[in-house]
């Protein structure tokens, strides 16, 4: 079948989901000599940067679902996966739900002790952990047992696989988490249905340009990992995913690998911002798509700088300098990106703008009581839409905590405009109430900094109150050769306004390749506050 007419297909079929995409793609006619998946990493006997098929997907991750069924694994087993490579992460995730269970993806980045907390706190079934996380387990009590390795996995017979679960739209299919830098994350539970709604929506739209090829340098652990795998599926597109995502590990990946579409979070951009991007081979590239944080506009010009785009003329369809990034703002609890902008060389709407809600999202800016505020002023996002998670796992209080009036509470601060454009002021976390129903935004702060100091970057602002006064501490990380030892002060002062700047206390320079590479902004800010800005100022 043609991918037109599959993607309508899929689109229909009322027992596809987030659980199955594989089974049903299969079940429809695509080719089993089609693409499947690309990892970064050797699996079963496949060298590195192979290019699976279709066919040989679905023989892993069969021979996974065999090993698993051996050793007692059952439906709505949930089973913790901590590991580094992608593959580990993405294979386990197939095999686990064809057998019902329910994955529970970890960071490979956690302290052992926070994971050992965590994976207690699933109350699962077992533990798949390769060698270096097996290692960082030991001594610990997990309250459950050590099943094997994802590696070994892999040694099943795909003959003896049972045969595929059939998913109810309710079941649970995954569970994910949140960055964990403060304590043991939250587990976000997601259905078989709430985190398809996106992709269903999606492939019942025409496809994107930039979605072909598909080079994915998000977190293999994060929901929007799980949400990527199924879209590739779908779409019948390439994909190849990278189990680390630092600026040099996707330049070189881009340059090798020549995708037309890459996928990643705010802080991989501002990795790539780093580099002269000129002197890439970066022409392949159409698309660049972030979720998660919202980015900052520097970074976003310097992507859409390069690369390429198909647009319409007169004269019919041509291809342009220049590429497209869609920007949005997302969670794991949101299922998907709940906003989408697109920019290019030529458009010029930003100020945190994020954009207009997907179709299938409804939202709203709320006050502390759950009213709607009128366009233009500032108050917190709710979201009510079917991509919703279902919960965070084992933990009903923190659950309904973030529930208002029938809406979910994001965390973040947000204000719409009177053409239905939303903008991202800040985490709620991360910004400081100062009276007067006034507030002091971090995002916002660095926004500005980043417009205003060419030389600079990225930058991490951490506003806090000490007592009753409001001190704003400012990390630049300099450009390759800006000069370290320019005082910058009244520059950023000046950037932040008369408000915030007068409660500026210090600006700390550091160099770019002295940054630790973190997985999301919000890790980012913590990480960097923890590093360079806890000591007090002299």
């Amino acid at each position: 079948m043609r991918t037109r007419g599959l993607r309508g297909v899929l689109a229909a079929d009322t027992e596809l989901g987030a659980g199955n995409m594989l089974a049903r793609v299969l079940a429809h006619g695509a080719d089993p000599d089609g693409p499947g998946l690309t990892f970064d990493t050797p699996v079963d006997g496949h060298p590195a940067e192979h290019p699976l098929t279709l066919g040989q997907l679905d023989e892993l991750v069969a021979a996974r679902a065999a090993w698993l069924h051996a050793r007692g694994v059952k439906p709505r087993d949930p089973v913790a996966v901590w590991a580094t490579a992608a593959a580990d992460m993405v294979l386990s995730f197939l095999a686990l739900t064809r057998v019902g269970a329910i994955p529970a993806l970890m960071n490979g980045r956690l302290r052992p002790e926070i994971a050992a907390e965590y994976i207690r706190r699933l109350r699962g079934a077992g533990v798949l952990a390769d060698d270096a996380h097996t290692e960082l387990l030991a001594g610990h009590d997990l309250g459950a047992p050590l099943i094997g390795t994802p590696a070994e996995a892999g040694a099943g017979d795909p003959a003896a696989a049972p045969a595929h679960y059939r998913h109810h739209q309710d079941d649970p299919i995954v569970i994910t988490h949140t960055s964990g830098t403060t304590g043991v994350p939250k587990a976000v539970l997601h259905s078989h249905a709430s985190l398809f709604a996106a992709t269903r929506h999606l492939l019942s739209m025409p496809q994107a340009q930039g979605t072909g090829r598909i080079l994915n340098a998000l977190p293999a652990p994060h929901t929007a990992t799980v949400l990527m795998v199924n879209q590739a599926l779908g779409n019948r597109a390439e994909m190849f995913l990278l189990s680390e995502q630092g600026g040099e590990r996707v330049l070189d990946a881009i340059q090798r690998w020549r995708p037309d579409g890459v996928f990643g979070f705010s802080v991989t951009w501002a990795e790539l911002a780093r580099f002269d991007l000129s002197g890439y081979a970066l022409d392949s590239v159409r698309l660049w798509f972030n979720t998660g944080d919202c980015s900052h506009e520097p970074h976003v010009r310097r992507l859409v700088a390069v690369g390429s785009r198909d647009t319409v003329t007169r004269q019919g369809v041509v291809r342009v300098p220049g590429s497209v990034f869609i920007d949005g703002l997302g969670s794991s609890e949101m299922g998907h990106s709940m906003f989408h902008i697109t920019h290019t060389r030529e458009t010029n709407q930003y100020g945190r703008c994020v954009g207009r809600p997907y179709r299938f999202a409804k939202v709203a800016v709320l006050d502390a009581e759950g009213n709607e505020l009128p366009p233009g002023q500032v108050g917190w996002l709710g979201i009510d839409s079917p991509s919703l998670f279902r919960g965070y796992w084992n933990d009903s209080v923190t659950t309904y905590r973030f529930r208002l009036r029938g809406w979910y509470l994001t965390g973040d601060l947000v204000y719409a405009d009177d053409e239905g454009r939303y903008y991202h002021m800040d985490r709620a976390a991360d910004s400081v109430e100062v009276g007067d129903g006034r507030r002091y935004f971090t995002a916002l702060s660095e926004e500005r900094i980043l417009a205003a100091c060419p030389d600079v970057t990225d930058c991490t602002v951490v506003i806090v109150k000490e007592n009753d006064t409001v001190v704003t501490d400012v990390l630049l990380e300099l450009a390759a050769g800006a000069e370290p030892d320019v005082d910058r002060t009244d520059a950023v002062r000046a950037a932040l306004g008369s408000d915030v700047g007068a409660t500026l206390r210090r600006v700390v320079p550091v160099r770019s390749e002295d940054i630790p590479v973190t997985v999301t902004g919000k890790v980012r800010k913590v990480v960097l506050r923890e590093r360079y800005l806890t000591e007090s100022p002299s």
